[in-house]
């Protein structure tokens, strides 16, 4: 079986949906074809000429990467900036990119998630909860010996496809019956005469923007003129959101914990800072991969002791220890490293399940900007 962008794309998009991404995000697929073969994928948190280096080193045609490279309006590719070069080497290459960002971010399981579990978390949510998933249910009525093509038809465009797993659907048996009128067409029975069949009731979920195409699937499928069927708006539970808040096995001091964090992720040469009391006992972390020093109220709000985090700002940091917040700053980039690792076990796991043998690599490359400290 050829695996293709395409296969990649499909199992990314249902881990990490782009429309859980921010609004200012850009998220997604920025270059390649969907057609184009790829049985291997490079993971980094940054597109950089040093990760696509690394990838075309190791025989990737995608690189899978955290933070987006086009973030802001393109309006031209000038060779000579760095993104401009480095757009224009990805498609002369034939390498493809793929960003997954603040969609990612919010994933359960996502960055957050990847963070807390590094650091020994148990019992962990969502630390700022986003709103709930809506979606439409189809709820068809097949004769039983069609229902396996109607089913394949409107998987093939999406319905049924819940987080990595796909095709999934409900189905019970039963009996139906209607009355062809003059003008009629029908598959069975006759004009006039009432028609008794069984049928089989099928339920699939489809994600949000795909309700056209699956209807026309559907229609396209069914071997009724006029089939019968019902959409119905639902909203999903689900345990997505920005960050993460758990509970420690057992109490550590605060100067412990930042020492954890220091072991349990890359090394960097901006390192790991406390800001607090190093004596004060913690045993509940909130987490959050990135720069998220936002959650201060949220971290709060959860009861938590110390909020493991990035790019921590003078002022925040200050009033949140005042307030009797414990602060550690991991850096951006490695808070956000253990993501990839669970990222590649999960699209492998999800693609080998649908037949394909692929390879997921993850960069070894820090960067991490700061470069010395003092």
């Amino acid at each position: 079986m050829t695996t293709t962008l395409r296969d990649w794309v499909d199992v990314l998009d249902g881990l990490y949906d782009s429309s859980w991404a921010a609004s200012w995000d850009s998220v997604g697929l920025v270059t390649g074809r969907l057609d184009q073969p790829v049985t291997h994928a490079h993971l980094a948190i940054d597109p950089t000429q040093q990760v696509v280096d690394e990838a075309a080193a190791a025989g990737a045609q995608l690189v899978i990467a955290h933070h987006p490279l086009l973030l802001d309006g393109v309006h031209g590719v000038d060779e000579g900036s760095p993104k401009g070069s480095l757009l224009a080497r990805l498609v002369r290459d034939r390498v493809a990119l793929f960003t997954a960002h603040t969609n990612a971010d919010v994933a359960a399981p996502g960055v957050s998630d990847a963070l807390a579990a590094v650091l020994g978390l148990r019992d962990v949510v969502p630390l700022q909860p986003t709103g709930p998933d809506f979606a439409d249910k189809l709820v068809v009525y097949v004769p039983v010996a069609a229902h396996e093509a109607v089913v394949d038809a409107v998987a093939a465009v999406g319905a049924g496809s819940i987080g990595a797993y796909s095709r999934c659907y409900w189905a019970t048996d039963g009996t139906g019956s209607f009355v062809p009128e003059l003008g009629a067409r029908p598959a069975v029975g006759e004009i006039g005469q009432a028609a008794v069949m069984g049928e089989r009731r099928v339920e699939m979920l489809v994600p949000a923007g795909r309700t056209a195409d699956v209807v026309r699937a559907l229609r396209g499928a069914h071997p009724y003129e006029e089939p019968a069927f019902d959409l119905v708006q639902v909203s999903l539970p689900h345990s997505r959101g920005f960050g993460r808040v758990g509970d420690l096995a057992e109490e550590l001091s605060a100067g412990e914990l930042r020492a954890r964090v220091a072991c349990s992720l890359p090394r960097t040469p901006a390192g790991v800072r406390l800001a607090g009391d190093p004596s004060r006992l913690v045993r509940r972390l909130a987490v959050c991969g990135g720069a998220s020093d936002d959650l201060v109220d949220a971290a709060l709000a959860a009861g938590a002791d110390l909020l493991v985090t990035a790019d921590l700002r003078h002022h925040v940091t200050a009033e949140a220890v005042e307030g009797g917040l414990l602060m550690v700053d991991a850096g951006h980039w490695a808070s956000e490293w253990p993501w990839l690792n669970d990222c590649a076990e999960r699209v492998m796991r999800a693609l080998a399940d649908r037949g394909h043998t692929v390879v997921a690599t993850v960069s070894s490359l820090v960067t991490d900007p700061w470069t010395q400290t003092q």
